[in-house]
C-alpha cells in the first residue's frame, strides 16, 4: 500500500472525541504506572475500535468509529479500573485512510 495512502496513526488519535480521547489515553498511562510503581503488581491499558458504517450507502464513505478505553491499575488493597467509550465519525478516503475531513471534494466550483 502507498505510504500516502496509510492513515497517519498520531492525527487520527488526536482527532478522536476531538483531541480529548488522547489526553485521556495520556492520564490513564500516568495512573497504571504510578499504580504499577508503588504496588508492585501488574496494570493494564486496553484501547478498542469498534467501526460502523453511517447511512445505508457505500457512496457516502463515512464511518462511525466507537473508541474504548479501559484501564486497571493495581491499589493497595487490590486493582481500580475505568472504562471510557466515545465516537467519532470519519471519512474513508481513497485506500482506506481515515481522516476527520473529507480530502477529495471533487469539483466545487465551475468556471
Amino acid at each position: 500500500m502507498n505510504d500516502d495512502r496509510m492513515t497517519v496513526v498520531p492525527d487520527f488519535l488526536g482527532e478522536l472525541d476531538a483531541g480529548v480521547f488522547m489526553n485521556k489515553i495520556a492520564a490513564a498511562l500516568n495512573t497504571v504506572g504510578l499504580g504499577v510503581l508503588n504496588n508492585g503488581n501488574k496494570g493494564k491499558v486496553v484501547l478498542t475500535f469498534d467501526f460502523e458504517r453511517m447511512g445505508n450507502s457505500v457512496e457516502e464513505k463515512r464511518v462511525k468509529i466507537k473508541h474504548k478505553l479501559q484501564y486497571s491499575t493495581p491499589t493497595p488493597r487490590g486493582k481500580a479500573s475505568e472504562e471510557d467509550t466515545t465516537e467519532t465519525p470519519m471519512w474513508v478516503n481513497k485506500g482506506g485512510k481515515l481522516t476527520i475531513l473529507q480530502e477529495d471534494q471533487g469539483q466545487l466550483f465551475s468556471i
